[in-house]
């Protein structure tokens, strides 16, 4: 990204110790902090910090994950077709299978062991928050273009990077959710955060140009990465 659009934005993010998936991420997540930080500090996500979270609404929200992910695989894949460069597609293609291949067995072996078989999941029914976030997220790549698609995925994949940071500092050493921590905390997720966030700022100035966030484009994505992220506060509380 460029010094432009850092300047337009500066200041404006009261948390400081964000990491650092790069400049759109830090930009949209300031134009909306008050939902940003419902979203990051979910009495869920603090719930697995301590591990008060009950076993069973956490079971219910990886159930409900699990679909959501086939259809957030799906959203990515998507924007392979929506990309404008090879490398645009090869980035968005390793996402898909940072989410089959890594997220989605971590869902199968906790549910597995606690007696839900990988069967059970696939047929899980879709609740209201769960269909409304993904069809979101899908239409926004069906009605929209490339970027739209990334200013509705980045929350999923950013969030989740940021709320594994800061849970795997403050987690209880025996909270029996450290498998969950770990994988979102671990290095292949991080740098996969990293890779989006990267991506999401050369897209931009690819299409927007180096003053990005003088257009009115610009506010259309900070809108539409919003309205995902309040998506997401309405997830967690499948888990409640």
């Amino acid at each position: 990204m460029t010094a432009s659009v850092l300047a337009m934005n500066a200041g404006s993010n009261p948390a400081s110790t964000a990491p650092d998936y790069g400049t759109c991420f830090a930009a949209w997540r300031a134009d909306c902090a008050p939902d940003w930080h419902d979203y990051t500090h979910h009495a869920f996500v603090n719930g697995l910090a301590d591990g008060t979270q009950p076993r069973e609404g956490f079971l219910n929200y990886l159930q409900q994950d699990y679909v959501f992910l086939i259809h957030f695989a799906r959203a990515w894949a998507l924007a392979v077709v929506k990309a404008g460069t090879l490398d645009e597609m090869r980035a968005c293609s390793a996402t898909v299978h940072t989410l089959l291949d890594g997220e989605m067995p971590l869902h199968v072996g906790i549910c597995e062991a606690a007696g839900i078989s990988r069967a059970a999941l696939e047929t899980t029914a879709e609740a209201i928050p769960n269909l409304a976030y993904t069809r979101y997220v899908l239409d926004s790549g069906l009605s929209g273009d490339f970027l739209d698609m990334l200013a509705a995925l980045a929350p999923c994949v950013l969030g989740y990077g940021e709320i594994g940071l800061r849970l795997a500092a403050i987690a209880a050493p025996d909270t029996p959710y450290r498998d969950w921590i770990d994988t979102y905390a671990g290095a292949d997720y991080q740098q996969a955060c990293r890779d989006v966030g990267a991506l999401l700022d050369q897209a931009v100035v690819r299409r927007l140009g180096p003053d990005a966030a003088k257009t009115p484009r610009w506010q259309e994505l900070s809108r539409r990465f919003a309205t995902a992220t309040r998506l997401e506060v309405g997830f967690w509380g499948l888990g409640r």
